[in-house]
């Protein structure tokens, strides 16, 4: 019995939104918010520096500063940083114990500067 041939849909572009327009509209509705930015990369990194990762206090979050490979370690670091109201600088690389426990197993580095905003 031959396969029924499948309907061709139109293509569709998912809407993406700016985390930049994210952290604006989240901050004007009263949210706590932390932007993570990836400042520097060495060799094999998955986003170029100037990425972005908006951050709530309920870890709600939009953006990628690594493709998934870091963002839950990322998320984590923000919620401490928007308790604390202390900015961190983050790095994660190939050589680095946590970027292999944390999924960064690209070969690069990264360096990510973590900040509340207010």
């Amino acid at each position: 019995m031959p396969e029924p041939a499948i309907a061709e849909l139109p293509m569709q572009k998912a809407a993406v939104a700016d985390p930049l327009d994210t952290a604006e509209s989240w901050l004007s509705s009263g949210r706590s918010v932390a932007l993570a930015t990836v400042v520097e990369t060495w060799g094999s990194a998955p986003r170029p520096v100037g990425s972005h990762l908006v951050i709530d206090a309920d870890g709600n979050f939009e953006g990628s500063v690594s493709g998934g490979c870091v963002e839950g370690a990322v998320i984590t670091e923000a919620l401490d940083v928007l308790e604390s109201g202390k900015a961190r600088m983050l790095e994660f690389g190939v050589a680095d114990e946590t970027a292999w426990r944390v999924g960064l197993s690209c070969g690069g580095r990264i360096r990510v500067y973590v900040e509340r905003l207010d």
